[in-house]
C-alpha cells in the first residue's frame, strides 16, 4: 500500500485554516496527505512564524514534505528555509505570493492604521528582509493570477498584470522551476479548481503540465 505524500499548506494574511479547506480537499483527492498551518500574521514577524511552522514540522514523521504556500505564507516559508535550512526533501508551490515586494502593502503602510492592520509579518516584507533569504536548491513552482479584482486596488494603483492585490512581477522567484499565470483574482486562487490541479501536477512531477502537453 502506497503512503500518501505529505504536503503542508501555509495560509496568507488575516486567514485561518478554514481558508485552505477547499485546496486541501482537492489535494487529498489527488492522492496527497495535506496538513494545514495557520499562524499569527499580525502579531508575529516572519521569523517567529517560521519557528511556529518548524514546530509543526517536528511532529510529522514523513521522509519527505511538500509545501504549498499562499500569498504571505510564501514569505513565512522563505523564512523557514532561511532560519531552519535542514528540511526534508520535497517540492514547493507558491500561489499569489509577493516574493519581491508588495506595492499594495507599501502604500497601506504609509499610515499608522495601515501598519497596524498589516502587522509584523508584512512589516518584514515592506522592509525587504526577504531579499536576503535565499531559496533552497529544490523544485519551486510559482502560480500567479492576472485578473485585477481585489482590495489591493483600493490602496494602490497596481502595475498590470496583477490579481488585484499582488502583481505578477512581484511573484517572481529567481531560479523557479516552472511558472503559471492564470486568469484568477487573488482570493480566487484558493478556490480555483485549475490552481488546485496545477498544484497537484507540480507536486507530482515538478512541472505544471504533464510531459508532452
Amino acid at each position: 500500500m502506497t503512503t500518501a505524500q505529505r504536503v503542508v499548506l501555509v495560509n496568507g494574511l488575516w486567514l485561518t485554516n478554514i481558508a485552505l479547506g477547499r485546496l486541501a480537499r482537492r489535494l487529498a483527492g489527488a492522492g496527497f496527505a495535506p496538513r494545514r498551518f495557520s499562524y499569527r500574521s499580525v502579531q508575529n514577524d516572519l521569523r517567529a512564524n517560521a519557528a511556529a511552522l518548524q514546530s509543526l514540522l517536528n511532529t510529522l514523521p514523513d521522509d519527505a514534505v511538500h509545501f504549498v504556500a499562499y500569498s504571505l505564507g510564501g514569505l513565512v516559508l522563505r523564512a523557514l528555509f532561511h532560519f531552519h535550512p535542514q528540511q526534508r526533501p520535497g517540492r514547493i508551490v507558491l500561489i499569489g505570493s509577493p516574493q519581491q515586494a508588495s506595492a499594495a502593502a507599501q502604500n497601506l503602510a504609509h499610515s499608522r492604521l495601515g501598519r497596524r492592520l498589516l502587522g509584523a509579518s508584512v512589516a518584514d516584507l515592506v522592509a525587504g528582509h526577504q531579499r536576503a533569504w535565499e531559496w533552497p536548491a529544490r523544485e519551486i513552482g510559482v502560480i500567479a493570477g492576472n485578473r485585477s479584482f481585489g482590495l489591493g486596488r483600493l490602496v494602490s494603483k497596481l502595475p498590470a498584470p496583477n490579481d488585484g492585490t499582488v502583481t505578477v512581477d512581484e511573484t517572481t522567484v529567481a531560479g523557479a522551476t516552472d511558472r503559471l499565470i492564470l486568469p484568477v483574482w487573488h482570493s480566487g486562487l484558493l478556490m480555483s479548481g485549475e490552481v488546485a490541479s496545477a498544484t497537484a501536477q507540480f507536486l507530482k512531477t515538478g512541472r505544471f503540465q504533464a510531459p508532452g502537453n
